[in-house]
């Protein structure tokens, strides 16, 4: 599983730019693709917001890649 650490002033992080901070997409755009399509789960769920605010503790899943927000 990966982690991604929040800055000391930061309370989220919002999914799409999550994508791109693990590398999972390559782009903002493929990331707004993948999440309109369902590809992307948030603490076993799927997730087609895509500014959803992911926050300490949160995990998500794409394409069989595990991340966790720290």
């Amino acid at each position: 599983m990966e982690s991604f650490k929040l800055r000391s002033d930061e309370d989220y992080i919002e999914l799409n730019n999550l994508l791109k901070a693990f590398g999972w997409v390559a782009t903002g755009g493929e990331a707004k693709i993948r999440i309109d399509n369902g590809e992307v789960n948030v603490n076993d769920e799927v997730e087609t917001r895509r500014r959803k605010k992911i926050k300490v503790g949160d995990v998500v899943t794409f394409e069989g890649q595990t991340g966790k927000v720290e």
